[in-house]
Formats: structure tokens, sequence, C-alpha cells
């Protein structure tokens, strides 16, 4: 992960920057950071941070097995995956007067 900090206005100790970083880590562990932004005005620090797209992968339930991708199944899950039916409807209605 490429992570991009800046400080403008003055400096801030190396330790401090490494402090705020672990805390948006600690409150975001499931994001990645792209840029964290440090404003210096005289004792007060501004922080602004923005975070990068984390690719996900579509979990689908097929033949019973929770699976991004079939790439794994063997010949026979295949084949399995090859033969089942998909279910439609075909009444030419809405969902809402089906429920």
């Amino acid at each position: 992960m490429n992570m991009t900090v800046t400080v403008t206005g003055g400096t801030i100790p190396q330790a401090e920057i490494n402090a705020y970083v672990n805390q948006l880590k600690e409150q975001n562990p499931d994001k990645l950071i792209k840029t964290v932004d440090f404003t210096v005005d005289g004792e007060y620090v501004d922080m602004s941070y923005t975070y990068d797209n984390v690719p996900f992968e579509r979990i689908r339930r097929i033949t019973g097995y929770l699976v991004g991708t079939v790439d794994r199944f063997n010949d026979a899950k295949r084949a399995e995956v090859q033969d089942r039916v998909k279910h439609t409807l075909d009444c030419g209605c809405s969902l809402e007067e089906i429920a």
C-alpha cells in the first residue's frame, strides 16, 4: 500500500505522525488509507485523510458452497455447476403481486 503524508504550515515530529496514522488504522481496519494531510496552525493541527477503494470479490452460493469463482472446483463440481437449473418467474406479474 502506498500512503502519501503531507505536512503544511509547520512541522510535526515523525512519532506524532505515526500515532495519528495508527489511530486511523485502528478506527477503520477494513479500509486502506490513501492520503493523510496535516495543516499546522500554531499549536493546532488539522488532519484530513482519504481512503483508497478496497477491491471486493462477489460471493455466491453455488452447489452448496460460498465461492467467488469456480476456478478451484474439481471436474465433478464444475459439471454440477453446468447442470444446475436456473429458476425464473414467467408469470408476467410483479414481485409486489407475489408477496
